[in-house]
């Protein structure tokens, strides 16, 4: 019969593992979110070389943290990993909303649901800012590719309204959704301003030639 200092021996043996996941866990979670910050800005900037290194760098961790906690199911599910995943899924959405390229699907990610959906519900808010940059540079030839963001925005907003279930199984995608119509209406209205502006400063300019 096993003694009690062997059982305890092998317990806390297990419990140091799952802390050292942990730990990993952890430090890779916070560099997800940075890699998927810093990408999300490279963006923003036109720089998508430099963007595309972040993202790929984010996706080797959130792969790595997928494995290391493969035995670890509590830890995996305990939060932190699934709002790194967000970050992570945002990012690289947002890289194909602003290049045109086809959305990534969770499983292409390899990233769960909720975090996934809350992720692109964060992806279509951030093309406000593109939108916004396209607006200030003043740049007419542009407006086409503002229009297509809006549009993306819209359809996003539409197809997330649909997704009724409890916050407890969406990770409060309720509320993000809600957010993205803010944000979709406010910016529908500063395009469709600039949309008359510019569509008057024509006028102006046929009728004084």
């Amino acid at each position: 019969m096993r003694g009690v200092d062997e059982i305890v021996a092998d317990a806390s043996g297990e419990l140091e593992r799952k802390n050292v996941a942990r730990d990993r866990a952890l430090v890779d979670s916070r560099q997800v979110v940075r890699h998927a910050a810093t990408a999300i800005r490279a963006l923003h900037r036109g720089d998508y070389p430099a963007a595309q290194g972040d993202l790929d760098a984010a996706r080797r961790m959130v792969a790595a943290t997928r494995r290391d906690l493969e035995n670890h199911p509590d830890l995996y599910w305990a939060g932190y990993v699934q709002d790194a995943q967000k970050e992570f899924a945002e990012s690289w959405l947002v890289a194909a909303m602003i290049q045109g390229h086809e959305l990534p699907e969770p499983a292409g990610l390899g990233v769960e649901a909720a975090p996934y959906l809350n992720g692109m519900a964060e992806a279509a808010s951030e093309l406000r800012r593109f939108i916004l940059d396209i607006i200030r540079r003043g740049e007419p030839e542009q407006l086409q590719a503002a229009e297509r963001a809006l549009g993306l925005m819209d359809d996003v907003y539409t197809s997330l309204t649909g997704v009724d279930y409890p916050d407890a199984i969406t990770g409060g995608l309720r509320r993000t959704t809600d957010a993205l119509r803010a944000v979709l209406e406010r910016t529908r209205a500063d395009f469709t301003l600039t949309l008359r502006q510019y569509e008057l400063e024509r006028a102006l300019r046929k009728a004084t030639t």
